[in-house]
């Protein structure tokens, strides 16, 4: 394995933001090289193609984004709902910015590549999991406080919380607009609330 000595992090860095530009199809390794001043030669040390570079930017930005909701303050809050709240909060004020401030590479990628670089799709798709994961104990938290019905259990609804946010993504890029994926999250908060409100949730 080829040692990352600051290099190979420019490399992905500027990857990832060539793919939240312009996505993953239409980024070249010329784009790499004229974004980080490298030649062909040295970028190809440390990825032996377009498509493991891509899969490499993926890690990257997944290792952030868990770092980054990892140590978010909406896991202090004491109430399970409330912190699924803060947890939309929390991606509504991130939706700043240009839309490739704020949007996901794992849903740029995998709609791109489904039929053209399957692997890199599902492994987006895998990161879109694992991130929906790490909400599936608050959720559980939430249900047994309220007796919400769940039809697909703490994971379904996780994941339908990563449909809608990624949902939100397409129609600000459709619509040119940021502040219409924070709209989007609105619907999503009040979906929450309504489904673990203990008398909405009682059976």
């Amino acid at each position: 394995m080829v040692r990352d000595d600051g290099t190979r992090g420019r490399i992905l860095d500027a990857a990832v933001r060539l793919i939240l530009t312009k996505g993953y199809e239409a980024m070249s390794i010329n784009d790499v090289c004229q974004a980080t001043g490298l030649t062909k030669g040295a970028v190809f040390h440390y990825v032996s193609n377009k498509e493991a570079l891509g899969n490499a930017a993926a890690d990257r930005f997944a290792d952030r984004a868990t770092q980054l909701f990892t140590n978010a303050a909406y896991h202090e809050t004491a109430d399970p709902k409330d912190r699924l709240l803060a947890y939309v909060d929390q991606r509504q004020a991130m939706m700043r910015g240009g839309l490739a401030d704020f949007t996901c590479l794992f849903g740029m990628i995998a709609q791109e590549t489904y039929v053209t670089h399957p692997a890199l799709s599902a492994t987006c798709g895998d990161h879109i999991r694992n991130h929906a994961h790490t909400l599936e104990p608050d959720i559980a938290e939430a249900q047994a406080d309220s007796h919400a019905s769940l039809p697909h259990g703490p994971e379904g609804l996780a994941l339908f919380m990563q449909a809608v946010i990624q949902g939100a993504f397409v129609i600000s890029k459709a619509g040119g607009d940021p502040a219409l994926a924070a709209q989007c999250l609105d619907h999503l908060k009040q979906y929450l609330a309504l489904l673990f409100s203990r008398q909405f949730g009682a059976t």
